[in-house]
């Protein structure tokens, strides 16, 4: 396994540059699409409701992700409170809406990656990272000058700033970004933003540019590449056959897609008739039969 690319980055500078280039960011925050430009050092609160501390919900070695991320002994994962997304489905929302958690400075989080690779986990699983990029590269500047020097995977929703995804480029090595919608006129109606398929896959693009196909070692453990996630919905809202053939002819047919069939109803769903229920048995296998038609190769699935 190759070493973590934010070794070399420590090694010469330059990941001490981007803490302070990403930091000088808080300052007219427009780190994620929604460019709101508050001061965030000075006590303004943008969408996010994040200042300059995180709020941590979780941090643990976590078996129930991929396993090419799990591997023996689990994925360090760290779960990060509030989002820049307003899913009226969200499965975490006393996370993600309610801000529940701990705040924690940057030197904390650290500690906490450090934590999590002394339990012997195989990566740091940044869960909703996007509005918290300038505090999460610090930690890993600290983290790696204290010995950290396991992949840093970036496990995002998809709506993300292609010009920030620039600022993390050779420090994240593994991405897992969400693919929600491919119509923006539903996404907005159910996660409350404009432009979500847009901006998705033009992040998406920038993230395989980056880091490419996912590749694994002798014990098929991730250590580099792009991972994309799919939640089918019900009645096909999400528009999965538009996904997969994106991610055919544009991306790459080698990438590694997960088609998740774990929706369920939950936080605002019930107000939304087409939501409330899960979906049916037949609506996942044409989800599936629509990634082999478009001929993807490493798509997983669980029927």
């Amino acid at each position: 396994m190759l070493k973590p690319g934010y070794l070399d980055l420590l090694s010469s500078g330059e990941l001490e540059n981007r803490v302070k280039t990403l930091k000088e960011m808080l300052v007219n925050c427009v780190l994620c699409p929604h460019q709101c430009g508050v001061n965030r050092l000075k006590g303004e609160k943008g969408y996010c409701k994040t200042l300059d501390n995180v709020i941590v919900s979780g941090a643990q070695a976590h078996l129930g992700e991929e396993e090419e991320l799990v591997g023996r002994y689990g994925s360090g994962t760290i779960f990060f409170s509030h989002c820049n997304l307003g899913c009226v489905f969200c499965q975490n929302y006393e996370i993600s809406y309610c801000g529940e958690g701990e705040e924690v400075n940057t030197n904390e989080l650290a500690e906490m990656m450090l934590y999590l690779q002394r339990r012997r986990c195989h990566n740091i699983n940044l869960v909703s990272p996007g509005h918290i990029v300038p505090q999460i590269v610090e930690a890993i500047f600290i983290a790696a000058k204290n010995g950290l020097n396991i992949p840093i995977v970036y496990n995002s929703n998809g709506y993300d700033l292609t010009d920030t995804l620039k600022l993390l480029e050779g420090i994240v090595d593994i991405y897992m970004p969400d693919m929600k919608f491919s119509d923006d006129n539903i996404a907005e109606k159910y996660l409350g933003v404009k432009n979500y398929y847009k901006i998705a896959k033009a992040a998406i693009k920038e993230m395989y540019r980056q880091v490419g196909d996912l590749k694994t070692d002798d014990k098929n453990i991730a250590y580099k590449g792009l991972l994309i996630r799919h939640l089918i919905m019900p009645q096909n809202l999400a528009g999965t056959e538009e996904i997969m053939r994106f991610i055919a002819e544009e991306i790459s047919k080698d990438i590694y897609v997960n088609i998740m069939e774990q929706y369920y109803p939950a936080h605002k769903s019930y107000n939304f008739e087409e939501l409330s229920r899960r979906i049916s048995r037949e609506e996942y296998k044409k989800a599936v039969n629509s990634a082999k038609l478009v001929g993807l190769k490493r798509y997983k699935y669980s029927i």
